[in-house]
Order: structure tokens, then C-alpha cells, then sequence
């Protein structure tokens, strides 16, 4: 299978997880367009980013395995907040099981994405190099309102680093487990 013709669900909390993962997956090398991509995100002032993709994950998820998944591709992000990654992936564990559903399997093109606080941290050290991931004000990073866009270099720069499996020593350990995700998923694309 050719990554053009993979159909892809991303689901997502905002706009710059929307538009990071849209330049991520572009980089990788997939025809994104609005044929072939299906977005899901929150629309602000209905509750929280982080509830309406914990809520949303487990309908997405059985909607992927309910199509010929062999040709799709479900992309989630989810912040981790103050929680841990570990954490957040486990939530979305138990949406899955209160579906009644299995766990997500290692063949499965199901992505999960997860940054420590927020995407912001993410494309702080892409910006800067440095970041700090724990709990407090040092880790709050601003938001791009209206500039969304600032991340595209720092995402390309990850993704040629991701696949290439050069990822810095340095780099947040929630973005080493996003490289790792990634190269989970790259031999199931092929």
C-alpha cells in the first residue's frame, strides 16, 4: 500500500495539534487532502480539548475497525496535562474497554500521540532546544493563536528526525516516545 492512498481520521484537542499533525503526516510523505483526511477536533467553549478526545476515542477507534482499516489510518493527539503519558494512554485503555472493545493492537495503524503538558512544549524545544516537561510555571508555554502555523519547521525537522531514528538524546521524553510510535507504525504503512 502507497501512503497516498491511506484514508486518515485525526483526532485531536485544537487547531495546532490539527495543523502539526497535518504537517507531520505531509512531511511523512502522505497525500493530505480533504478526500483522503477527516478531521476531529474541539471546538472551543464546549468543554475541554483533552475530554473530547478521550470521548470521541473510542467511537473513532471502532468506526476504524469497523472500515477495511487495512487502507486507513486513525492520528490522536491528547495532552498529557499535569498527568503522565503512561497515564493518558492508559484513559484511553479504559474508553476502549467501557466500549466494550479490545485494547489497540500492534498491527493496527492507530496512532497516538501524547506531549507532556501541551503541544506547546513540543514545539517550544523544536524551536529552541530546551524545554521543561514537569509540572509548574517554567513548563507553560505560550500558545500561537492566529500563527499556528510558527511549528511547520520544527515539524518537518522532527519528522526527518523520527524516521531516520536521530531523534536528540536531549528531547523531551514524550516526544522519544512519539518517535517511537511512529516507527511502530512506519512498516505497517508499506
Amino acid at each position: 500500500m502507497t501512503q497516498n492512498r491511506v484514508q486518515i481520521v485525526i483526532l485531536c484537542e485544537d487547531l495546532q495539534q490539527q495543523v502539526f499533525a497535518y504537517h507531520f503526516l505531509k512531511k511523512r510523505g502522505f497525500n493530505i487532502n480533504p478526500k483522503n483526511v477527516t478531521i476531529r477536533t474541539f471546538s472551543a467553549g464546549k468543554g475541554a480539548g483533552e475530554q473530547f478526545v478521550r470521548k470521541h476515542y473510542a467511537a473513532e477507534v471502532k468506526e476504524y475497525r469497523r472500515k477495511n482499516y487495512r487502507s486507513g489510518m486513525l492520528v490522536v493527539l491528547i495532552d498529557a496535562d499535569t498527568a503522565t503519558v503512561k497515564a493518558t494512554l492508559k484513559e484511553l485503555d479504559n474508553a476502549l474497554i467501557k466500549n466494550s472493545q479490545e485494547l489497540r493492537k500492534a498491527d493496527e495503524k492507530i496512532a497516538i500521540f501524547v506531549p507532556k503538558r501541551n503541544i506547546e512544549t513540543w514545539i517550544h524545544y523544536l524551536r529552541t532546544g530546551k524545554v521543561v516537561e514537569e509540572e509548574g510555571e517554567k513548563s507553560k508555554y505560550p500558545k500561537f493563536p492566529k500563527n499556528e502555523a510558527i511549528c511547520k519547521p520544527g515539524v518537518e525537522q522532527l519528522a526527518n528526525q523520527c524516521s531516520q531514528g536521530s531523534l536528540d538524546e536531549n528531547a523531551p521524553p514524550s516526544l522519544q516516545t512519539a518517535c517511537e510510535e511512529l516507527q511502530r507504525l512506519l512498516p505497517l504503512l508499506e
